[in-house]
């Protein structure tokens, strides 16, 4: 007998209401909650290559102490029942086992977990390593090509973030990657920023995050990430790499500030607010490519069947994912 598929995310928000499933997912995050009648529930979210969605899991359910105390990057085998609430996709859930490494491979759904850019992470890297060779300032350049010789594999295979944007493997590529084209495109509408040193800071302006996330199948904030985030650590890989390099004092200032104040606000976790015309620049490049990757993903992973997403926190709204309709005057 041919072994039943085993239903993705996206497989399952497709699915009517009241549908039994089983599959294997991976656990993203856990939240530990209190309802208004003073009883503790848990806020899971789950995913895998294809979507993530949130369940509640209240303190009557047998697996509830498991699931308190399980780290966040597991991979489970969950069964449930498809369900609805507030209009958002929330099974109700019923036996969840934890999957050991030895079980997980023998599921056979370890590639099926990780999710993944659409762009190749190969191509993407050989992009990305012509934008470090275009830069004409060469101590700017030594400078950038010394921090991706030091944490290179890291950085290619890191989340830009746990849950925001570019969430996934080789997302902090990809959202650097389209920083860097975005810079390409834009640089001739300001004269007023230096193409190289705005390029330098793009490239490194996130490297602190190889170090900030930790786990290879979910990504998790390590204790250097929450003790000093992701904006220092990577000022320090930034400044190490610039004195081995001999960049000048003042350059390797600006490149520093880059880096610092890239967030955009102190509330949002900038060190610094951005004060030069090329921090400035990065800045809003970073929050366009942010906002626009939470776009992206959403319209890649939205059932065909709902008219708009699940709601987005970085944009404090659902997206309406419904294809504009055709020109139909073009199309006479």
């Amino acid at each position: 007998m041919a072994e039943t598929p085993r239903p993705s995310v996206a497989d399952l928000k497709a699915l009517d209401s009241g549908k039994p499933f089983s599959t294997v997912l991976l656990l993203r995050k856990v939240t530990n909650k209190t309802a208004s009648n003073g009883n503790p529930f848990l806020s899971l979210e789950f995913g895998d290559r294809t979507g993530s969605f949130s369940a509640t899991l209240f303190n009557d359910h047998a697996q509830y102490a498991d699931l308190a105390s399980i780290a966040e990057g597991a991979a489970l085998a969950v069964e449930g029942r498809t369900d609805a609430f507030q209009g958002r996709f929330s099974p109700r859930l019923g036996k969840v086992d934890i999957l050991d490494e030895a079980a997980l491979e023998a599921s056979g759904a370890l590639t099926d977990l990780v999710e993944v850019p659409p762009e190749d992470p190969h191509e993407m890297w050989t992009e990305f390593e012509s934008f470090i060779d275009a830069i004409k300032h060469d101590e700017l350049r030594m400078t950038v090509r010394a921090v991706f010789e030091e944490i290179g594999p890291q950085f290619r295979n890191a989340p830009a973030a746990t849950a925001m944007h570019h969430a996934y493997r080789h997302g902090l590529l990809e959202h650097t990657l389209h920083m860097a084209r975005a810079c390409q495109a834009l640089l001739p509408l300001y004269r007023e920023v230096d193409p190289d040193l705005a390029m330098a800071g793009i490239l490194v302006h996130d490297t602190g995050k190889v170090t900030e996330y930790e786990g290879a199948l979910g990504a998790r904030r390590s204790r250097k990430g929450i003790l000093q985030g992701h904006v220092v650590l990577g000022y320090a890989i930034v400044r190490k790499a610039g004195l081995r390099a001999k960049l000048d004092a003042d350059r390797l200032e600006r490149l520093e500030h880059i880096v610092l104040s890239h967030q955009g606000e102190p509330a949002w976790g900038a060190a610094a607010w951005a004060a030069t015309p090329e921090a400035v620049f990065v800045s809003m490049i970073d929050n366009l490519d942010a906002r626009m990757g939470m776009v992206q993903r959403a319209l890649r992973t939205t059932a065909p069947t709902e008219q708009f997403s699940e709601r987005l926190m970085g944009l404090q709204t659902a997206l309406l994912t419904e294809p504009l309709p055709a020109d139909e005057a073009k199309l006479l």
